[in-house]
């Protein structure tokens, strides 16, 4: 896929497109299918398959400190649309002035002229432009004066509701990932780099944890959590069972909100390397204990329930994750 953030980089690439748009936060079941409906709409008409976002997103422009934690950010978000096979993502810059454009510009300046445009395949309740006024009933009055076409697709159901992120940010945000994980096709998924922390988990526990940090994107209800990590250089990007604990570490005090994964069966330096954690089940909520040793049992249940929920079949249907042996 040709990731590009400026149309003038695709002018002697694309001689006609079917383009479908948004934000695509999560890249859920119901953007996958969007996604997927132009490509196999672009292939049946010998176009290209472009998908066209927005870096940053539009919220964080136009709402300022009030917006909601992402379900993805930029990379991985890119790394998803890639996967279901565009031949394009065009990433656009988004600030004041693109949100003040009315749909007839835009539609004309970024797809017609930018991308040639002939196919528009949209979501059920997609609008752009100012006020987002360029609603499905506007983009097909444009069509006919532009030249393309225009599909509305219907949402996707899953459990009797619309998939949304929204939806999937409410659930893991109170700590059912495990609910989430349909709506998403995959698991939910944190990455980050491998910092130092107290030493505490190795020292005093003996579950030596790669902490992760700082997280600036959705995380999950504090509690422990049954997961999967990729560990970055691991050969083949083996995935390997581990538990995570989200939260303030009330036994030892105060702490800063942190990301601590104790990974089985693994013994190797991984500081500075980067990881992807795959939130699979929530094992119970954080608490304080009265003792280490009253911890230490506990972390041993944990690890031991962890394995337990880890080994079933449900649990290892895990192949979105980038480099798992499904065999």
């Amino acid at each position: 896929m040709i990731v590009a953030r400026d149309i003038e980089e695709l002018q002697e690439v694309i001689s006609g497109s079917c383009v479908t748009i948004g934000n695509f936060d999560g890249v859920h079941k119901g953007h996958q299918r969007l996604i997927q409906l132009a490509c196999d709409k672009a292939r049946s008409r010998d176009l290209t398959s472009v998908v066209v976002t927005f870096d940053p997103h539009p919220l964080t422009v136009l709402r300022p400190g009030h917006t909601p934690p992402f379900i993805t950010l930029a990379e991985q978000k890119l790394e998803l649309i890639g996967a279901i096979g565009p031949n394009v993502a065009l990433v656009l810059p988004f600030d004041r002035a693109m949100a003040a454009l009315p749909p007839e510009q835009f539609v004309r300046r970024y797809l017609v002229d930018g991308v040639r445009m002939k196919e528009l395949v949209i979501g059920y309740d997609y609008a752009m432009g100012k006020g987002r006024t360029g609603n499905h009933e506007k983009l097909v009055e444009l069509g006919a004066a532009f030249g393309f076409g225009v599909e509305r697709l219907d949402p996707v159901i899953i459990g009797d509701a619309v998939v949304s992120s929204t939806r999937i940010r409410d659930l893991i945000q109170s700590g059912d990932v495990w609910g989430a994980r349909p709506l998403l096709g995959r698991f939910f998924q944190v990455r980050g780099e491998v910092i130092r922390g107290k030493d505490r988990g190795g020292r005093l526990l003996g579950f030596p944890t790669a902490n992760i940090g700082p997280v600036d994107e959705l995380l999950p209800l504090t509690g422990i959590y049954a997961v999967w990590v990729e560990v970055e250089g691991e050969k083949g990007g083996e995935v390997r069972p581990a538990v995570a604990n989200i939260g303030f570490n009330p036994t030892f005090g105060n702490d800063a909100l942190s990301v601590e994964v104790y990974i089985m069966d693994f013994n190797r330096d991984i500081y500075g390397q980067h990881i992807r954690v795959h939130f699979v089940q929530r094992i119970r909520e954080e608490r304080k204990f009265d003792s280490l040793d009253a911890l230490v049992e506990r972390i041993n249940r944990d690890v031991l329930v962890g394995r337990r929920i880890l080994e079933q079949p449900e649990a290892q249907a895990h192949a979105t994750l980038p480099g798992a042996d499904n065999s």
